[in-house]
């Protein structure tokens, strides 16, 4: 049995059960009034984080960036964007979170760089078989003149992988043509990767989120997928593409590197996978701490489910001896009290999912806001939408500027805190329902999810069997529901479907997602802790 892991920057293999708090910088706090987050607002908001009760803080992309796709376009790795602040901001963040007890997990985004990278600038300049352009996948096209691209991948944002430019060559582009893919079979590339990843944990930075650390290798010979475009098998079939074997040798290269710092330095891997098994292989000892579990996050609200992809995902991560990951919602897809159901019933749902998911065996990831219930915005105006999914689709897909909504601090109307008074507008609108939904509005309602998730957290951090500390074990339950206890400490019961089931009386009850009505008795789409046994 291990011991809970303190809020210190100190503690020897802190990730294994970590409350990881990915923060979307320009949406969560902005210091300089221009609508628009940053450094500075993210380090006046640090004493939040710490109080809510997560262990690290995890920062998208502050780089220097013409911002094609929000900073997932880096031009410059080893500098801050004039909208984000400066690297002077970026070493006063990492002291201050540090003073807090906080860690900082930076995004490192390796499979792809900026159109306005220098060495992409250098390899449209080049021409055909320069040494420039061997640092990306330039290709001639197929059909009698190159007029056709040369193989029939599509880009994850719509429309065809390659762009064709002025010499007839075509360039590789997985996301938007502004993104080009770098060739990583390139000894410069690995160097360059790892010379970066020296420069930002010299400045004190705890780890790395590997964006695409799945896509860096592609197939030999960029082979046709046949039958189209392959991209809606995403996570659940090969792809010549993504996770492609290759990419482990990379992850091993920077192991060494980050073990060769002190401080347990880490790195997560954003993977889709087509099996827990294969998202296991990326947290092997000797590669990367962590990788996200996307199959739980698209798993629906069903116990049968729930329960399968739990299973699979512990088995896979004990198999090579690495600590599960949990996560519900991110930048990158809807929020959750959205996907399971919206209104009411969703946001019941999403207060009990996070009870089940901070009493399962591992490390949490908690995406900025669903500590306050918020919905995904749906209503955004056409006009307003800023995702590359919106263009590329032909405006058929409205992207993920729903779920990126600058959060609500507190007052009564937008920007609800967000800047100081006076401040521009926030870059995406907010809406009007949001006041009741605040950091203001619910620190002080003990009902309030902002509550929950406080409550939550204390009691997860203060019980050695929870987090990293006791393996599961299922008990027998009603149809329908999910009941199970971590070593000798608590019961977790979830009730997943609409009516009210009855169970046996564990112990007094810790915590509750909603509203219990008598002993016994569980509500439908309604998560508890019990205490057992004197806890």
């Amino acid at each position: 049995m291990t011991v809970t892991t303190t809020n210190t920057p100190t503690t020897t293999g802190w990730w294994r059960d970590s409350v990881i708090y990915q923060v979307y910088v320009r949406s969560f706090a902005d210091g300089n009034g221009d609508g628009i987050g940053d450094l500075p607002g993210v380090r006046s908001r640090l004493r939040y984080l710490s109080e809510l009760g997560v262990d690290a803080v995890w920062l998208t992309p502050f780089y220097a960036s013409p911002q094609a796709d929000h900073g997932y376009d880096v031009a410059d790795y080893r500098a801050v964007d004039p909208l984000f602040g400066t690297l002077r901001d970026a070493d006063a963040l990492l002291r201050d979170a540090h003073a807090h007890g906080l860690r900082v997990i930076v995004d490192l985004v390796p499979n792809h760089t900026s159109e306005a990278h220098a060495w992409f600038v250098d390899a449209l300049a080049g021409g055909p078989g320069s040494a420039a352009r061997a640092r990306y996948h330039f290709r001639p096209g197929r059909g009698a003149d190159g007029e056709l691209p040369p193989n029939d991948w599509q880009s994850v944002f719509g429309g065809r992988a390659w762009t064709r430019v002025p010499d007839g060559e075509w360039y590789l582009h997985l996301f938007a043509p502004e993104q080009p893919d770098l060739n990583w079979e390139h000894p410069e590339v690995h160097a360059e990767f790892e010379d970066v990843l020296r420069f930002w944990l010299d400045l004190g930075v705890d780890g790395f989120r590997v964006d695409v650390a799945h896509g860096l290798v592609k197939a030999e010979g960029l082979p046709d997928i046949g039958g189209g475009a392959g991209i809606e098998l995403l996570g659940s079939a090969e792809l010549p593409f993504f996770d492609q074997d290759g990419v482990h040798e990379i992850y091993r290269g920077w192991r060494r590197i980050l073990d060769g710092y002190p401080g347990a330095r880490i790195a997560v891997a954003e993977a889709w996978t087509p099996s827990p098994e294969r998202t296991a292989r990326y947290v092997r000892p000797d590669e990367l701490h962590q990788a996200f579990n996307f199959h739980y996050l698209g798993t629906d609200w069903s116990a049968s489910a729930l329960r399968e992809v739990i299973d699979a995902s512990l088995a896979g991560a004990a198999g090579v001896g690495a600590p599960a990951t949990w996560v519900l919602s991110n930048h990158d897809v809807h929020r959750h009290v959205t996907r399971y159901g919206d209104g009411e019933t969703g946001l019941r749902r999403a207060r009990a999912a996070a009870l089940l998911t901070l009493a399962l065996p591992g490390s949490v990831y908690v995406y900025q806001g669903e500590e306050l219930g918020l919905p995904e915005v749906l209503d955004l105006p056409d006009e307003v939408l800023q995702d590359p999914r919106w263009e590329r689709s032909g405006h058929t897909e409205r992207g993920r500027d729903g779920c990126r909504v600058p959060l609500p601090w507190s007052g009564g109307r937008a920007p609800y805190g967000f800047g100081a008074p006076g401040s521009a507008p926030t870059w995406l609108p907010q809406p009007s329902a949001w006041a009741g939904l605040s950091v203001e509005a619910q620190w002080d309602d003990p009902a309030s999810t902002l509550s929950l998730y406080r409550s939550a957290l204390a009691i997860r951090r203060a019980h050695p069997d929870l987090g990293d500390g006791a393996e599961l074990r299922w008990l027998p339950s009603p149809e329908g529901t999910l009941v199970f206890r971590r070593g000798e400490g608590p019961v977790c019961a979830v009730n997943l479907r609409a009516g009210s089931v009855r169970l046996p009386e564990y112990g007094p009850v810790l915590l509750a997602s909603g509203e219990l009505p008598g002993s016994g008795v569980l509500p439908g789409d309604t998560a508890v802790w019990y205490a057992v046994d004197g806890d």
